[in-house]
């Protein structure tokens, strides 16, 4: 689209909002929101401001091209989190563009978007209802909400394959697009920051994730601390001192293991990534996973959660284990094979730019919101 046509517009919800101090969602929301302000588009994103105070109002910013819908909200956690998405789906009701909604937590609400509105996208994230973390009632809240977003959404987009195949039982496979999340090839990143933190180049292995049982943190923990490695294990997520599976994983954890608290300064983990012996990833249930995306875009060798949505990303050329003796094991034969984890990386590079470079994936998504049809 050129500049100088007529401005298409589009509004982004159901994150948390940009610039991304969050999670995948709000990387990805900003990723997509400035591509797409910079070929023409109108952006518009809802932005959640917490702590509201009585006199906050919804209110326009202007960030990198895009405007910020900023809407205060004054509950907190959850509730926070449907009072924000009810008042972003209030407001977007009143403004021209095509709702993108990220997430289908609160899909009951998509009827409501619907009005005065000819099309609305929804990206339907992971099969969140089948996450073992969730008390019962809350499973049956995603599952309820997953069923609406999937009958009101005009376009689903689905974030790997395993996931569009779950969504075409229940819908028509035709109102079903795959594009996963995607990232940029990290050719070079500086050592410094990494220095900075005690750690030494392909010294340490790493983990990115929150730090939730479904992300195996625990037995990657144990895994790695069962004997000394002469290594580190360097762990980025929040812990909270109120939650006994965080305080867990800290107990199970030997001297050598690093807690850094979360970091999003897009550079360090460039560098974390680039420097790194070996990449850890848990996750157990879900689609793409942004981070695990990152990493193979930086070349990071891949020991990973034996499952169908992370071996369809990171490839045949990366290492898998099915529990805690098997991730031990793979930490003692990787320890020191230079070989294979050289053939591992070189993979990960190859996966990456086989299917994951954001050049291809944002244009594909700007496609299918014009219109256009997209082949995965």
């Amino acid at each position: 689209m050129g500049a100088s046509s007529s401005p298409k517009q589009l509004l982004i919800l159901g994150t948390r909002g940009i610039p991304a101090a969050h999670g995948g969602f709000e990387t990805f929301a900003e990723q997509l929101s400035v591509y797409l302000a910079g070929r023409g588009w109108k952006v518009s994103v809802y932005c959640q401001q917490d702590n509201a105070g009585a006199g906050d109002t919804i209110h326009d910013e202007t960030w990198r091209g895009v405007t910020r819908i900023v809407v205060p909200v004054r509950g907190e956690g959850s509730v926070g989190s449907i009072l924000f998405d009810w008042a972003s789906v209030r407001d977007a009701r009143k403004r021209g563009g095509i709702p993108l909604v990220l997430g289908y937590n609160t899909g009951l609400f998509s009827p409501w978007l619907l009005l005065g509105k000819e099309k609305l996208f929804i990206n339907m994230d992971g099969i969140e209802w089948k996450r073992p973390k969730w008390p019962l009632a809350i499973r049956a809240w995603f599952w309820l909400n997953e069923g609406i977003a999937m009958y009101c959404g005009h376009v689903l987009f689905a974030d790997h394959p395993e996931i569009a195949r779950h969504l075409a039982k229940s819908v028509a496979a035709s109102k079903v697009v795959m594009i996963p999340y995607g990232g940029y090839l990290v050719d070079k990143a500086p050592v410094e920051p990494i220095l900075a933190m005690g750690l030494e180049p392909n010294g340490y292995f790493l983990t990115v994730c929150r730090i939730e049982p479904e992300n195996s943190i625990l037995e990657i923990v144990r895994a790695f601390s069962c004997k000394r490695r002469n290594r580190k294990l360097v762990v980025l997520g929040k812990f909270d001192p109120a939650n006994a599976y965080h305080n867990a994983v800290r107990a199970a954890a030997s001297g050598e293991v690093v807690f850094p608290g979360p970091i999003y300064d897009q550079a360090v983990l460039a560098s974390l990534r680039s420097h790194v012996r070996l990449y850890c990833h848990g996750h157990t249930v879900g689609g793409t996973n942004p981070s695990l995306v990152e990493a193979l875009g930086a070349g990071c060798p891949v020991l990973a959660q034996n499952n169908c949505f992370n071996t369809w990303v990171a490839g045949p050329d990366q290492f898998y284990f099915d529990g805690e003796a098997s991730c031990a094991a793979l930490f003692d034969s990787l320890a020191n094979d230079d070989a294979r984890i050289e053939r591992a990386r070189d993979g990960a590079r190859a996966q990456f730019q086989r299917h994951f470079q954001l050049e291809t994936i944002l244009p594909a998504y700007e496609r299918a919101l014009s219109g256009e049809s997209v082949t995965a």
